[in-house]
């Protein structure tokens, strides 16, 4: 985290309001045909998008520590200022404490993540994504869902696959090119050795950072591990986060089976998977990131180990 241990969450506008519409035009009529509609209806406030309900509690979770304010959310968007009017206006009128921005005017804001010192970047569009995970910061496509939001209103829940998102894919390798049994064997032979860190270590840390601030039974916040890893290959990942000193609040290891009800179930707010299926199936009951990293990403893949 930066100096001050405050969690930086960089959002896209699209991820942050319903853009729908204004993107359709813009694919359809064009640049100008955009900023005409935008400036037309600059003054009416924009709908709450897929990532809404998460801004939202994480900025509440400022208002328990009103002096020590450990959360900040960074608006990125390929608007101009000019167009970007109508998302400020948005930001006032749903009562979002948003104020830092970037708008690049078409461009991408991927230099901007960076800049602001984020460690988390959420958007619609995958290419940015995938910039800002090669450069080593946690970064998920917000995928769109009709889901509705967690039951649980104010405790923020957020739940992570495994291998290639919490941590690296070397055992995900090894699955891809010899089979389950060979995975299962390595797993067993290195579980006392920690796995490398994937691309949500370090948001994860942060988290756990912000929960300690609380105690147990405070704790605005709620983590969980969603795997399709089942014994023996649980005990790995069981020693990995005890050597990260890092806490997970619930695992839940499926053994292959469907995540979907689980994470309706855990009632998450978001939750971030590397394998696009897995993130299609689970969009239609809860918000979801998908990952674009690892192994899974880069060809079509047979059953997942994670």
């Amino acid at each position: 985290m930066t100096q001050d241990r405050r969690l930086v969450v960089a959002i896209s506008s699209r991820a942050l309001f319903d853009l729908d519409e204004s993107h359709r035009i813009f694919e359809t009529e064009g640049k100008d045909a955009y900023c005409r509609y935008q400036v037309e209806r600059e003054e009416q406030p924009l709908p709450p998008g897929v990532a809404f309900p998460l801004v939202k509690k994480l900025l509440a979770i400022n208002e328990a520590l009103a002096e020590r304010p450990l959360v900040e959310v960074i608006l990125l968007s390929r608007n101009s200022a000019d167009t970007g009017l109508r998302i400020f206006n948005s930001i006032q009128h749903h009562q979002l404490n948003i104020s830092r921005a970037a708008f690049t005017s078409g461009d991408s804001p991927f230099a901007y993540i960076s800049a602001f010192g984020a460690h988390l970047f959420l958007s619609a569009n995958a290419e940015d994504v995938v910039q800002a995970l090669e450069s080593g910061i946690a970064a998920a496509t917000i995928m769109s869902s009709d889901s509705a939001p967690s039951a649980f209103d104010q405790q923020l829940r957020i739940a992570f696959d495994g291998d290639a998102v919490l941590f690296s894919d070397e055992s995900e390798r090894i699955y891809k090119a010899q089979g389950l049994a060979a995975f299962t064997e390595n797993e067993i032979t290195e579980a006392k050795k920690p796995l490398s860190g994937g691309p949500f270590k370090d948001f994860l840390a942060a988290l756990h950072y912000i929960q300690n601030q609380f105690g147990l039974e405070r704790s605005p916040i709620r983590t969980a591990l969603v795997t399709a890893r089942a014994a023996p290959a649980h005990e790995r990942v069981v020693r990995t986060l005890r050597a990260w000193n890092i806490r997970i609040d619930e695992a839940l290891f499926l053994g292959g089976m469907d995540k979907s009800d689980f994470l309706r179930a855990f009632g998450a707010d978001i939750f971030f998977d590397d394998h696009r299926g897995h993130c299609e199936s689970a969009s239609r009951h809860v918000a979801t990131g998908h990952v674009p990293h690892g192994i899974a990403n880069l060809s079509p893949a047979p059953a997942d180990s994670d």
